[in-house]
């Protein structure tokens, strides 16, 4: 019960911050996992479970206030998808660390350049379209090996080329779902076909059960946050805690932080 409303709080906490600003569930509940010792494939494949009842209340609040561009919402999707099976089927073969720095690195850049178009005012615009399904597949692909790289490296890219910070959030907060489920099957295809052992996932139950209960009570409020809240401070929100978060992650690969 102790673990249970401990990652209650953790899951509330990360979908409030996941849908105001399109990124961070992943992210935060994977980082707690691991930090209580949970191995990293086994960590990713509970995160992704736990984001899909979360990930669909999400989508049907953003729906619900028009935060969505579907222009970019399918090829994203789409895109995703296919990078989440590959990210997948990597990460239960071989360790994702060696790639990690490269990860940080980018998504470093990305939050510096998203801050400095908050400090400016930069002109609206759409993404190009023939773009956003390579994004997608990216996205999809860290997001599987790190256990939640599908909003920091989309939403944050996004809102850095001058999408309407609310669209870009809703419209990858909504896409996530779709990126999800073909994750948490390819998970489930390497646990039947033995690829993977599963990392013990059935001691994890009452982590991601709290994870879930948690995300589910924050989730109904995502579209209503991300409308209310000006465009300027939501591309600083996106913009600081990508910086907060690559930095701190970073700093526990240096051994700086335990």
């Amino acid at each position: 019960m102790d673990v249970f409303l401990l990652f209650l709080l953790v899951g509330l906490l990360a979908q409030i911050v996941d849908g105001a600003l399109g990124m961070a569930y992943g992210v935060i509940a994977n980082t707690v996992l691991l930090a209580f010792g949970v191995p990293p494939a086994a960590a990713s494949a509970s995160v992704h479970v736990a984001k899909i009842f979360t990930g669909a209340a999400s989508a049907v609040s953003h729906v619900m206030h028009r935060n969505i561009l579907w222009s970019l919402f399918w090829p994203l999707a789409a895109g995703g998808m296919i990078g989440g099976v590959v990210g997948a089927y990597v990460l239960t073969g071989v360790s994702g660390e060696a790639i990690k720095p490269f990860i940080l690195l980018y998504l470093l850049a990305i939050g510096v350049w998203v801050l400095w178009r908050a400090a400016r005012d930069v002109r609206l615009r759409l993404f190009p379209l023939r773009w956003s399904g390579p994004l997608g597949f990216v996205g999809g692909l860290l997001d599987a090996i790190g256990g939640g790289g599908w909003g920091p490296t989309v939403t944050s890219t996004l809102v850095g080329a001058g999408t309407e910070p609310r669209r870009a959030i809703g419209t990858v907060n909504t896409a996530e779902l779709l990126v999800t489920v073909a994750i948490s099957a390819a998970f489930l295809a390497a646990l039947v076909t033995g690829r993977w052992s599963g990392g013990a996932l059935e001691h994890h139950a009452a982590a991601v059960g709290g994870l879930i209960v948690g995300g589910l009570i924050a989730a109904p409020f995502a579209g209503w946050i991300t409308k209310r809240v000006p465009a300027r401070l939501l591309t600083y929100g996106v913009g600081v805690l990508i910086v907060v978060l690559a930095g701190f992650q970073g700093l526990q690969m240096a051994g700086v932080l335990g």
